[in-house]
């Protein structure tokens, strides 16, 4: 199995975040026996704000644990369609894009996604296989 590892799974280890690093590094070990972990480069870019020096960044998201994949031209299309309908429903403009786009890309790929935060994932890409809390 392929999943998409969502950076707030990542970050979770990387702070020790005290309430969530438990679960996130279970689920990690749980699946890396058998299954292959996937980033994109809005996963990277949302990751580095815990780092001062790209070094540092890639020496925790190494290549041969995080396979770094871009982005489909698919799932671009596929994001901007889901965001239009929820800016349609009223959703706030702030900064939901990227979650699209990692939820496309995870659709389009058909991946799993490794994420703790499924609100929007759930509700716009119904198909999409989810592990979360």
């Amino acid at each position: 199995m392929d999943i998409l590892v969502d950076s707030n799974v990542i970050l979770d280890i990387v702070t020790e975040d005290h309430i969530w690093y438990g679960w996130s590094s279970s689920k990690l070990s749980e699946f890396s026996s058998n299954c292959r972990f996937f980033i994109n480069p809005l996963i990277y870019s949302e990751v580095s704000i815990s780092f001062e020096r790209i070094e540092e960044l890639d020496e925790v998201i190494s290549g041969t644990f995080f396979l770094r994949e871009h982005i489909p031209w698919e799932a671009a299309f596929l994001a901007g369609k889901c965001f239009l309908k929820y800016r349609k429903r009223g959703g706030a403009r702030r900064s939901p894009l990227p979650d699209f786009f990692i939820g496309a890309h995870a659709s389009v790929r058909n991946m799993t996604l490794l994420t703790r935060d499924t609100g929007r994932y759930g509700e716009y890409f119904p198909k999409l296989k989810i592990i979360s809390p």
